[in-house]
């Protein structure tokens, strides 16, 4: 008695390491109070690397958005003069085309032209002067690759201002559309930045020519300092502008072109800093509340689940009465305690069908003994006796009356005939030879053709599709079926005919049985019901990995249609 003495405390210091309690405590709560020690040392260093790659990725987003959206203004630029292009193919005249296409031209401030094969001007929408863009390499370009092609900026005007060109060329006729880069930058980067914004952005082309630039005059930062990133994208930190700046860089696809955002580091830094300075003052009340929080899971979690687990294991195998007390806890516990009891139910109903299934399947066997004994007994031994009592008067008058002795030797041939067809529909009923040999579609033929002669009932059979085998243990299952289906019919439908039908389709096999009897109402729940018949049938098509559909109501007959995917 004493070592067990000994032993218990120790069973119950590790039991209680293994509750929730103690593992909240070990796991989250000491866990949060390093953390907080660690952060009011460290959280200076920490967050200032945290802003520093925040500020970063805000940039690199703003910019990248930035430059997604000149680059969809871009290829709706091109699209819109693939499509007036399109128009002057079909025969329509470049005039006409242009004014169709007037709507567009507050995007194309230097206007639209209709252009020949060789790039010459048939129309335009101004009176600009074309020549002094390269309007034929562009429509050969564009010729050559079936896509909208974009000149490099042109310098236009006096002062030049940097022009962009965009020609389509269809197939009898091009088309061709001007506007100014920075016009297109600045309705989209002007709304972009807010008002005060100490931030500087530049768009420049392939060349590092700036197409763009905000804000513009006195003031603005040096471009020799600035990182080149025409076709690259991502974030640099620099000091060679008179001070520490954010620099987000992003590439325009369509044109080559680069787009680079550049911030001062103080004007994000510092609010955001003083604020992650006082994170380890925010993590005491949080430190607080995990505390409120572990009581609340302990009182209203741990516990509850603890009383349910001893009441699980204390229910017997038809009491539920302990388990349907109430344990309190959370809205979560009662449901799961409420499952549980419905659980606990649903299994007793269960085990109470299995066991009325199971004596069924034994009054099942029974009855089936009983009957190949009667058949045996009824029709083979008698005729055995028959024919060893006329072989004996056939000897005898072999003699005397051969005539006689022949008629009866006929009769005996014929006797055997039926002794052999009845010994054959016994072995049918217990074992399908036809199965094996010649497949589904010759048994079931057989099956349809023995219910015919013995019942009475005018059974149809119908094969639908390629015939193909399956594995054994399913082509047994249908025929089972296909028999239990056939015998109900006969014992309960009051039915005048049936039909039997199984069809091969590329996905599955389909056997369906019907007949014209009186039918019946399907019970909500088959497996509790009295219908063992059609129980066994559902589990024989659940075992194959098939459905088992059974439709039926008074004065309707009945259908079973089974599902076989293969």
């Amino acid at each position: 008695m004493k070592p067990t003495a000994e032993r218990k405390p120790v069973r119950t210091i590790t039991r209680l390491g293994r509750g929730l309690t103690p593992q909240l405590f070990l796991f989250v709560v000491l866990p949060l109070t390093g953390l907080l020690i660690l952060l009011a040392f460290g959280s200076l260093v920490l967050h200032s690397q945290a802003m520093r790659s925040l500020i970063a990725e805000r940039g690199t987003r703003a910019v990248h958005a930035a430059a997604d959206s000149i680059d969809q203004q871009l290829r709706h630029r091109g699209l819109a003069v693939q499509a007036l292009a399109g128009l002057a193919d079909h025969g329509t005249p470049p005039e006409d085309a242009l004014e169709a296409f007037d709507f567009f031209q507050p995007e194309f401030e230097g206007g639209m032209a209709i252009l020949s094969s060789d790039g010459e001007v048939l129309a335009s929408s101004n009176a600009h002067d074309w020549r002094e863009f390269p309007l034929v390499p562009l429509v050969e370009a564009s010729r050559a690759s079936a896509e909208p092609q974009f000149s490099a900026p042109l310098p236009v005007g006096n002062p030049p201002v940097p022009t962009l060109v965009v020609v389509f060329a269809g197939q009898d006729t091009a088309a061709a559309g001007v506007f100014h880069p920075e016009t297109l930058a600045g309705s989209i980067l002007d709304d972009a930045l807010p008002p005060g914004s100490q931030a500087q952005v530049w768009m420049l082309d392939a060349e590092g020519t700036v197409l763009y630039s905000r804000p513009s005059g006195p003031g603005q930062i040096d471009l020799d300092g600035l990182p080149r990133s025409a076709g690259q994208e991502g974030v640099t930190f620099t000091d060679s502008l008179g001070g520490e700046y954010v620099i987000a860089f992003s590439h325009v696809s369509t044109t080559d072109w680069s787009l680079l955002l550049a911030e001062p580091w103080e004007t994000v830094d510092n609010p955001l800093l003083r604020q992650t300075q006082a994170a380890p003052l925010v993590l005491i009340p949080a430190l607080i509340l995990s505390l409120v929080a572990l009581g609340f899971g302990i009182r209203s979690v741990v516990l509850p689940l603890r009383t349910l687990e001893r009441r699980a294991a204390t229910v017997g195998a038809d009491d539920v009465s302990a388990l349907e007390q109430p344990v309190g806890g959370i809205a979560e516990i009662k449901s799961l305690q409420h499952t549980l009891v419905q659980m606990a139910r649903r299994l007793r109903t269960y085990q109470d069908s299995l066991r009325r299934y199971a004596g069924a399947v034994i009054r099942s066997q029974e009855d089936e003994r009983r009957r190949v004994a009667r058949e045996l007994h009824d029709d083979v031994i008698q005729a055995l006796i028959a024919l060893d009592q006329q072989i004996q008067m056939a000897q005898r008058s072999l003699r005397t009356d051969p005539t006689g002795a022949q008629q009866t030797l006929g009769d005996l041939r014929n006797q055997t005939t039926r002794l052999l067809d009845g010994v054959r529909r016994v072995i049918r009923a217990l074992r399908p030879i036809y199965l094996e040999d010649l497949g589904l579609p010759s048994a079931l033929e057989t099956l349809a053709g023995d219910a015919r002669a013995t019942t009475g009932l005018r059974v149809s059979w119908e094969l639908e599709g390629e015939p193909r085998r399956l594995l054994p243990q399913q082509e047994i299952a249908l025929y089972r079926i296909a028999q239990e289906a056939l015998t109900n019919i006969s014992r309960h439908a009051q039915a005048k005919s049936a039909r039997m039908s199984l069809q091969f389709a590329e996905r599955g096999a389909f056997l369906r049985v019907e007949d014209d009897g009186i039918g019946f109402d399907l019970p909500p729940d088959l497996e509790n019901s009295e219908h063992y018949g059609l129980t066994g049938m559902k589990e024989r098509a659940e075992l194959i990995g098939g459905r088992l559909t059974i439709e039926s109501s008074p004065g309707r007959g009945t259908t079973i249609v089974l599902d076989l995917p293969l």
